[in-house]
């Protein structure tokens, strides 16, 4: 009888942990359900392929952990994906490189506010022998360029993923006047280093920013063939997601994540990223 009673008080406690601990139990059950609850939650930053593929992002952000104990997760994809998923509260801060959208974005309340990051700028690559003779003809000229590409039906391959890459190589097609389409013009819907490397395949023309072209150069036989003109500035732009999005945001890992891409030290560790490899910074800090 008394090993009876044992074995059903037993089941009796079993049955009321629930109510006798419901925090470990919530706890345990955001465990499960992949939620993090340490003290130092991760921060999901969605940003661009060009940032990751340049190798800035694994520089800059393991310092940041260095420094604060947070653990970032990236997400690359195109600018136009990015705003996306911060518009869908999948993301807690965004990194991206397309002003307009990133500020209608933050209209739309979205995003809290933009902040200015850096820069650097877009180049045309083409093949070493540009058989288009797109650096001679067209000088400095991205306009210029891409109209020659257009007459002579040059093979030309677009991110085609609504990227800030993307977006500005639709626009200098506009400025031209021209409607690109046929079987010369070809959309990857990649990121930036796969496109690249299609275009390194197809022995075609593309747009491409300048730090993954310098980081891909040495694997590839593509050349830059347009460079310099102003039109190919290129800025990047850093928001925090709208907390009121999702309660799961992390709008404090966030905001910090940003005062310190802000700071004079993120600022300087941004520009000396590239200048051992390359010789040169692929990002100019100038955050205000």
């Amino acid at each position: 009888m008394d090993r009876y009673r044992k074995k059903v008080w037993i089941l009796v406690f079993i049955f009321m942990l629930p109510l006798l601990f419901p925090t470990a139990c919530a706890k345990t059950e955001k465990a499960q359900e992949g939620v993090h609850i340490g003290e130092n939650p991760p921060v999901i930053m969605a940003t661009t392929t060009s940032t990751e593929n340049s190798g800035l992002l694994d520089d800059l952000l393991s310092k940041f952990k260095e420094d604060t104990g947070i653990e970032v997760k990236v997400i690359a994809v195109g600018t136009g994906q990015a705003l996306k998923l911060g518009e869908n509260g999948e993301a807690d801060v965004l990194l991206v490189h397309a002003k307009a959208s990133e500020e209608e974005f933050v209209k739309a309340g979205h995003g809290l506010q933009r902040f200015d990051v850096m820069y650097n700028d877009f180049v045309l690559i083409g093949p070493k022998d540009d058989p288009l003779k797109i650096k001679e003809r067209a000088g400095q000229d991205i306009v210029r360029a891409v109209t020659i590409i257009a007459v002579k039906k040059g093979k030309f391959i677009s991110r085609g993923d609504d990227s800030g890459t993307h977006q500005a190589e639709l626009k200098y097609w506009e400025m031209a006047g021209i409607a690109p389409q046929g079987n010369w013009y070809i959309s990857a819907g990649k990121g930036m280093g796969e496109t690249i490397l299609i275009a390194n395949e197809m022995l075609g023309y593309t747009l491409s920013d300048r730090a993954t072209y310098l980081s891909m150069r040495d694997k590839i036989d593509l050349q830059i063939v347009v460079e310099g003109d102003s039109k190919l500035y290129n800025q990047y732009g850093i928001i925090a997601v709208n907390p009121d999005k999702n309660d799961r945001i992390n709008h404090e890992g966030a905001q910090q994540l940003i005062r310190w891409i802000l700071s004079e030290k993120g600022q300087k560790l941004i520009g000396a990223f590239g200048k051992d490899s390359y010789g040169q910074s692929l990002f100019i800090p100038n955050a205000e």
